[in-house]
């Protein structure tokens, strides 16, 4: 679909960036403007993190009823589109689908639907095929010239939960390629998620850099990009 993305290469940057190469080679795209959809476009294809706490404790996902008797990680009978709204400060906050359409219309939010879903369903299987499963991801949209665009990172292990099709097991949780790792050594630090965060170890980042390298080489196909030291 249309998205923002014009240049990744900085040989095709305008002449005035280009100037400034070293810089930006590797760490810069060039992007259309466009005027930011403040919905997060949620879809979870399995049961897991947030979704997994409120199943346990409710039976609902966002507020959306499921069948009984489902263990965590498993797979979802249908993946279930679960939209989120940004707040100032915090982390987004869930909102059912009807709240969503209250915000930003119900011709606008239908199609956020759809587009979320078509690009889960065919993200899960380009990913399942290279032998990761695609748990859950958001995704975020603009409008430029008043139609729906594409912007923002796109199915990165910050965005999204990534599984290793070969260690997959359901009833427990999974060896996440992604930033789950990092949110449990959080955890088991004892933070109470107020300022400042702990200092993250060596040998955290150098494993959690190691699970995002990972996760590119299998998707992508390349070779590795990151290093144990990054």
């Amino acid at each position: 679909m249309p998205n923002h993305l014009l240049a990744t290469e900085v040989a095709d940057f305008p002449a005035t960036l280009r100037a400034h190469a070293d810089l930006l080679r590797g760490r810069s795209v060039i992007v259309r403007k466009a005027e930011r959809i403040d919905i997060e476009c949620v879809v979870r294809g399995y049961l897991a993190g947030s979704a997994w706490e409120e199943y346990r404790r409710a039976g609902t996902v966002c507020g959306q009823p499921l069948p009984a008797g489902l263990v965590e990680s498993e797979r979802l009978p249908e993946p279930i589109f679960t939209p989120a709204i940004k707040v100032d400060e915090g982390h987004d906050e869930n909102i059912g689908t009807a709240r969503m359409a209250a915000l930003i219309g119900a011709d606008l939010a239908r199609e956020l639907e759809r587009l979320s879903r078509a690009i889960y369903a065919a993200a899960a299987e380009y990913a399942l095929a290279r032998g990761i499963i695609l748990a859950d991801t958001k995704f975020e949209f603009g409008l430029l010239d008043g139609r729906p665009i594409l912007i923002d990172e796109l199915l990165t292990p910050d965005s999204s939960r990534f599984w290793e099709v070969e260690h997959y097991a359901p009833g427990r949780p999974q060896d996440s390629l992604d930033k789950q790792p990092l949110r449990d050594w959080l955890t088991a630090s004892g933070w109470d998620r107020e300022p400042p965060a702990p200092a993250l170890p060596p040998e955290v980042v150098a494993r959690i850099a190691g699970k995002y390298a990972a996760a590119y080489e299998r998707l992508t196909g390349h070779g590795r990009v990151l290093s144990a030291e990054c």
